[in-house]
């Protein structure tokens, strides 16, 4: 079976790459060992030059042209090389949330993805669309606290296996269909579903006004648009050199072609004729949030709560990194494998950097509404 090369030396991540690639590893129950048997179980030449192909949207001077023309490709490779380890130390929801002390993890995750709901309105039986929905953990949470039928669409065929496979173990399949699609072209008609969501999903974009556009095209009159935006802050000076670093290495450490402004997000949100309901950052300190929203990216020396928990702790990072590191020694796993571990390493440390610095945040609400005539 060929590997469909691009431009550059880049390999594409066809559906015949993700099934050499992962094999079965999908349908891989969640335990401890997941990670550890995934990796395994990879096709090592395909996962060492799928990480080749990733650096190489960051070398040379039109990395960013590259990354925005090329945006699929950038981060279905991207996400074939994460998405076990998204899993292994976060769980089945990959975004941030709001942190409250005495609240755990997991608590704190519904409770974001609940508010969301909540701004949205979305009510039993209404038909709901999650953009960009990686392996369906906030669709299957929608459906269980609303009653609503979730659609998620997302790119990338590793995680689109994995969402299935959880709406079936969960017996949501009646309530939700989880299709391979690009959001810049959603494969539904004009005015199909009563609200549309994306949750740190549409920042994959190499364009907001475009996803943002085929949204608002498939919702109905009347109907909710509502999202949790990552963007730079009206701090962010981009002639700052020390800010400018911080953003590019968000950019890297997470797959993304570009980061846009709160801003950007706003004008691309009216341009596409939506009327705005509600605009607010909510990574600021507040009684929802009474803890840094990075509390969970390495910051503590150890938590004993779970053993995820501990994973994300320096304890927990210095365990993995050393166990990736002998496994690789002993050609167990691809020797990519280390080099994964430290670009989310990288992408953590700088989310905590653009967080303490004023010029980042992970969750800009955005809420709004498409005309009713």
């Amino acid at each position: 079976m060929t590997i469909v090369e691009t431009r550059d030396g880049l390999i594409e991540p066809t559906p015949e790459l993700s099934t050499l690639l992962h094999g079965d590893t999908s349908k891989l129950q969640d335990t401890p060992m997941r990670i550890v048997k995934a990796l395994v179980s990879k096709d090592k030449d395909i996962q060492n030059e799928s990480y080749d192909t990733y650096e190489n949207f960051w070398n040379g001077s039109l990395e960013e042209e590259k990354r925005s023309s090329l945006y699929k490709t950038m981060t279905n490779t991207f996400y074939n090389l994460v998405t076990d380890y998204y899993e292994h130390g976060w769980g089945s929801s990959f975004h941030f949330c709001r942190r409250c002390s005495g609240e755990s993890f997991e608590a704190s995750i519904a409770r974001h993805e609940h508010t969301l709901f909540d701004y949205a309105n979305i009510k039993e039986g209404d038909k709901v669309l999650d953009v960009g929905c990686g392996v369906g953990g906030p669709a299957r949470e929608c459906i269980r606290f609303t009653g609503a039928h979730v659609t998620g669409i997302n790119n990338n065929d590793y995680q689109i296996e994995k969402a299935k496979n959880y709406a079936k173990q969960c017996g949501q399949e009646a309530n939700s269909d989880f299709v391979k699609a690009d959001f810049l072209d959603i494969p539904f008609p004009d005015n199909t579903f009563d609200v549309v969501y994306a949750i740190e999903a549409t920042c994959h974009s190499p364009d907001l006004y475009l996803v943002y556009k085929e949204m608002f095209r498939v919702l109905k009159p009347g109907g909710t648009f509502a999202i949790y935006e990552w963007c730079s802050t009206k701090d962010y000076d981009p002639e700052n050199s020390k800010q400018k670093e911080i953003i590019s290495r968000i950019e890297y450490g997470n797959g993304l072609p570009k980061l846009f402004s709160t801003d950007q997000c706003l004008k691309a949100v009216e341009k596409c004729g939506f009327e705005l309901q509600s605009a607010k950052d909510l990574s600021v300190i507040s009684v929802e949030g009474n803890v840094p929203w990075y509390v969970d990216l390495f910051q503590d020396y150890y938590n004993f709560s779970s053993i995820r928990a501990m994973l994300r702790t320096k304890i927990g990072a210095f365990f993995i990194q050393n166990s990736l590191t002998f496994l690789t020694y002993i050609k167990l796993i691809p020797k990519s494998a280390t080099e994964i571990n430290n670009l989310l390493y990288e992408a953590a440390d700088a989310c905590v950097q653009g967080s303490k610095n004023n010029i980042f945040t992970p969750m800009y609400l955005v809420v709004a509404k498409k005309p009713s005539n």
